[in-house]
């Protein structure tokens, strides 16, 4: 047990970390700052704090860098881009809470992506694949829920609100139209950790892959920002909120938050971080409603609580393939062993 306290703190950190750069970076885009040229400075920033670090951490057991490694790390950027891109639009047009609550549907995206191109098999047959099929299809259910349907607000901001009674379908096109950039955040955010599965296992060196991913992401942004952005003025860092929010973007939502997460994943596995993400819901909805005047609206609830019962049968399933990879594993030693103990005797 004392051996999973730092795992805990850490993951619990690490949330924090990610709903702090939600609500920061709704807060300075609501005022008129373009995600592509935040997207741009946060990536710009990770990458020159990434590029000592992450070649001095791998000095030792730094993989020949080749063409394909670039490539692979290109691609990488360019769906992290898109996955930002998206994300940043979605929590602009409807807001953190929701933002925190579709995340969860990246497992079960991930789960898809995998069967279409033939990376998991799906079988009805087995308990984990039925599990998993299942849980996907919960999941999005819940998203819908939580997109079109937004009720009544059940917990109102500390902070005065002109708020008004809402109907019982969400005709605040903004808010749909936030949930369909987060589905699609999501969606890039899947195929984004099945090619990054495959870069690491050829290049093995996590945060030289992260440096290359966050320099890629920041040239990509900065081509985009010179078409989409012709307003000199735009690129200005003030008032102050733009500039600490692009820092808490490069150091805790990029550099703190990755490396985190990749040291708790490898003293506990996958499944022990992937139990946290549900956490980011309750962080968002604490911090929108005491501090932001936000109200938490009863669509918000029924569809975040969905979209985690989706998300926790993805996850078992997932459990159950590890346990089961494990103990055919291990039934291939016991003969040897077998074998090793007659010899002894």
């Amino acid at each position: 047990m004392g051996k999973l306290i730092l795992p805990f703190v850490g993951m619990i950190m690490a949330e924090l970390a990610q709903v702090g750069l939600i609500i920061l970076s709704k807060q300075v885009m609501a005022k008129g700052m373009s995600n592509f040229i935040f997207i741009f400075y946060s990536n710009s920033l990770a990458s020159l704090i990434l590029l000592p670090s992450s070649f001095f951490i791998h000095r030792f057991n730094r993989p020949p860098i080749t063409f394909s490694t670039i490539i692979g790390c290109f691609l990488l950027g360019l769906l992290g881009f898109m996955a930002q891109a998206f994300g940043y639009a979605g929590i602009n047009y409807s807001s953190a809470t929701l933002s925190t609550a579709l995340l969860n549907l990246v497992p079960g995206f991930t789960f898809v992506l995998a069967v279409l191109f033939r990376l998991e098999q799906l079988d009805w047959r087995n308990s984990s694949s039925l599990a998993k099929s299942l849980g996907t299809i919960v999941s999005i259910a819940g998203a819908f829920v939580a997109t079109l349907y937004k009720g009544p607000a059940i917990l109102t901001g500390l902070l005065p609100t002109n708020s008004s009674p809402q109907p019982l379908l969400s005709q605040d096109p903004n808010w749909i139209l936030g949930g369909l950039f987060l589905a699609a955040d999501c969606v890039m955010a899947s195929a984004f950790i099945i090619v990054q599965a495959y870069v690491l296992k050829k290049f093995p060196a996590e945060f030289i892959v992260v440096f290359f991913y966050c320099f890629f992401v920041a040239i990509q942004s900065a081509v985009t920002c010179l078409v989409m952005e012709r307003d000199i003025g735009a690129w200005s860092l003030e008032p102050k909120q733009r500039l600490l929010t692009v820092l808490y973007s490069a150091v805790f939502g990029s550099v703190f938050q990755v490396s985190v997460t990749t040291w708790c994943l490898r003293q506990t596995g996958p499944v022990f971080v992937s139990m946290f993400k549900p956490i980011g819901i309750v962080i968002s909805v604490v911090i929108g409603v005491a501090f932001l005047g936000d109200a938490f609206y009863l669509g918000s609830l029924v569809g975040a609580t969905v979209i985690v019962l989706g998300f926790y049968s993805v996850l078992w399933g997932k459990a159950r393939d590890i346990e089961q990879v494990s103990l055919e594993s291990r039934g291939k030693q016991t003969p040897l062993l077998k074998e090793n103990n007659t010899e002894e005797i």
